[in-house]
């Protein structure tokens, strides 16, 4: 691929696997038709619904890191055509090809899953690169973060406060997202989030952030 340097994918260090996830039926899926779009064809079709209100590309669904030289070769050129880009990930990515691709990227929504490294050890990631990836991204694009709630995991006030209070310390106009979560994949037979669980640690992390949103109540 033109001017991408390419490394391995455990060079990027975006292999999570997350056992609740959430949107399991889209990310784990292997019967979905898929079209291969090239850059070049993916930015002239969003250039093309302009009139329509567009103004470019997310990439998304799934972690779209895992393709890193497609993001890196899309976005790049979507900014040389004058579009918005942004990158909706689980932030677990090593700082040099971070570092490379945020000159093309507008806005990044970052899962930041808990606030333990025992937590991401779970989910074969680690908590410090996620919030590497934070600290650098939020001196460059608009950046906001959102943290699914799961019973008995990760909703302590205690853990609450500590990444609010971090969050905070990046900048504290950082957007946080505190998301309920539903029974789904691999952790089908626990219970949906209590709504006041997800109101109390929404106000907890006000404490800390300016912008604090629950989602999924």
């Amino acid at each position: 691929m033109p001017g991408t340097k390419i490394l391995s994918a455990g060079s990027y260090g975006c292999n999570m696997r997350c056992p609740f996830c959430q949107n399991h039926s889209i990310s784990l899926s292997f019967d979905e038709k898929t079209l291969y779009f090239p850059p070049e064809k993916l930015v002239k079709f969003a250039e093309s619904l302009i009139p329509q209100g567009n103004i470019g590309l997310a990439f998304t669904y799934n972690e779209p890191l895992i393709s890193y030289e497609y993001v890196y070769d899309t976005s790049s050129l979507a900014k040389r055509q004058g579009q918005k880009t942004a990158l909706v990930t689980n932030g677990f990515i090593n700082e040099e090809p971070l570092r490379r691709l945020l000159p093309y990227i507008d806005a990044m929504n970052i899962d930041l899953k808990g606030f333990s490294a025992e937590f991401y050890k779970k989910l074969q990631g680690g908590l410090e690169e996620v919030k590497n990836t934070i600290a650098i991204a939020a001196s460059s694009c608009h950046v906001e973060v959102t943290t699914l709630i799961i019973p008995g995991e990760n909703d302590s006030e205690d853990e609450m406060k500590s990444l609010a209070g971090w969050v905070a310390s990046v900048r504290e106009d950082i957007p946080l997202h505190v998301s309920r979560f539903f029974p789904s994949h691999l952790y089908s037979d626990k219970l949906p989030t209590p709504v006041s669980k997800i109101y109390k640690l929404a106000e907890t992390a006000r404490e800390f952030l300016k912008y604090v949103y629950t989602g999924n109540c």
